[in-house]
């Protein structure tokens, strides 16, 4: 779920990014050892194994694939694919077997078959999307997937074969004005696209047979929210503010859906994209401009969050994703084309 953003002339222009965490400044800790990867990466995932991680490389146009050591978390590289044109998401389905990249420059969505012994990729075939799809996600259950269209302020929906994990069109809906993020929650019932263009989450009910989205009341964001995510529970969601430098909280409503507004956090620097580990203790954001990384641990009952200490980053973070055992995580540096490796307390969420 993610994004960068770059200054072209007067026009703020969507390239990748990733969440800003708590406090601003450059934070506390040091950066963990980076691994190479592509030119700019955009985004980075974990397998629902815990056993390989993906990165979407923006500058480079492939996705990187890397091996996770399972006791200390590093990562060993394998060989990289080629996507379409700047891609700038990418997310694996549930059953570890599909992989999807969104193609921001190309307008389609490539799909990747994954061999569960090394991780590897092989391409199938892409599918058109909108105009500059900028993330894409697929439901808890691997029925659907979806990618927010930045330019055509859409969403696509889709439809997977659960045997080849081939891509099948369905309808798309309207969003806000320059979606670049979108989740679904746990139960697989609703979705949420964060709008950058107009400061808003969007809100739709998904169709459980169809996959169909139906749209509820949007409900405002801080300034040019660039990230959404929603908590394991499935009852608090969260949005990083690009251009306010915050955390927007929300509560869920588990029958409609439905978002309430609580008590935003300040971030760091430019918060591009956010995650909440797999226990839905904590949430981490990385800080484009900042480059460090916040870390908050969250309240069970509200949904608060709470800062820590910030950790150092690489050069303009911009993704970060949590592996499901929650001891390990990894943030995508689009300025030093690396991946920080980062251990999890998993009593007090500090990385390090």
């Amino acid at each position: 779920m993610n994004v960068k953003w770059t200054l072209s002339a007067s026009a703020l222009l969507f390239v990748i990014g990733i969440t800003a965490c708590g406090g601003g400044g450059d934070g506390g800790g040091s950066a963990s050892s980076g691994v190479a990867t592509g030119t700019s990466p955009a985004f980075i995932t974990v397998d629902p194994s815990g056993k390989f991680a993906y990165a979407a490389n923006w500058g480079s146009n492939n996705i990187s694939v890397y091996t996770i050591h399972a006791t200390t978390g590093a990562l060993t590289a394998g060989t990289a694919v080629a996507a379409g044109t700047n891609p700038n998401s990418i997310k694996v389905d549930p059953s570890g077997k599909f992989a999807y990249a969104a193609n921001y420059g190309s307008n389609n969505i490539s799909v990747y078959n994954i061999n569960t012994t090394t991780g590897a990729l092989t391409a199938g075939t892409a599918v058109m999307a909108g105009t500059n799809p900028a993330s894409i996600t697929v439901d808890p259950l691997g029925k659907f997937a979806y990618a927010v269209n930045w330019s055509s302020n859409s969403i696509s929906a889709y439809t997977i074969d659960s045997t080849t994990g081939a891509l099948t069109t369905g309808t798309a809906v309207s969003a806000g004005a320059n979606p670049a993020s979108i989740a679904v929650d746990p139960s697989g019932k609703f979705a949420y696209a964060a709008n950058e263009g107009d400061n808003t989450i969007s809100v739709y009910t998904i169709n459980a047979t169809t996959g169909a989205l139906t749209t509820g009341t949007a409900v405002a964001a801080g300034t040019t929210p660039t990230s959404i995510t929603v908590d394991p529970s499935g009852k608090f969601a969260y949005a990083a503010n690009y251009d306010s430098n915050n955390i927007s909280v929300y509560t869920i409503n588990a029958t409609n859906g439905a978002l309430t507004a609580g008590t935003a956090v300040m971030a760091g620097t430019n918060p591009a994209s956010i995650t909440v580990d797999p226990l839905g203790k904590f949430a981490y954001v990385t800080n484009r401009n900042s480059n460090n990384i916040s870390v908050y641990t969250i309240n069970a009952i509200t949904g608060a969050l709470t800062a820590g200490t910030a950790v150092a980053a690489g050069t303009k973070p911009v993704a970060i994703a949590v592996g499901p055992s929650g001891k390990f995580a990894y943030a995508a540096n689009e300025g030093d084309n690396t991946i920080s490796v980062y251990a999890i307390n998993t009593t007090t969420g500090a990385i390090q």
